[in-house]
């Protein structure tokens, strides 16, 4: 099965190498027909501390690499 990959903005980058990435969806409501926005953090390790808060970046899953962390940012 493949890694999925999100892409998101960075909202912290307090912790070492670590980012919380935003990730925003779409989707039309199935009664409503109104487009409802949603979204989801995650926390990716960032292994150079290279991306800072207001970043787009793209993260894949991994393997755990801590209690929270199941992500990790693509090299863009």
């Amino acid at each position: 099965m493949p890694k999925r990959i999100l892409q998101g903005k960075v909202v912290s980058d307090a912790n070492d190498q670590t980012v919380t990435v935003s990730v925003e969806r779409r989707f039309t409501h199935p009664v409503m027909q109104k487009t409802i926005r949603k979204s989801k953090k995650y926390r990716a390790h960032d292994e150079k501390n290279a991306y800072k808060v207001g970043d787009i970046v793209r993260i894949t899953e991994c393997a755990p690499k801590s209690k929270s962390k199941r992500w990790e940012v693509l090299e863009a």
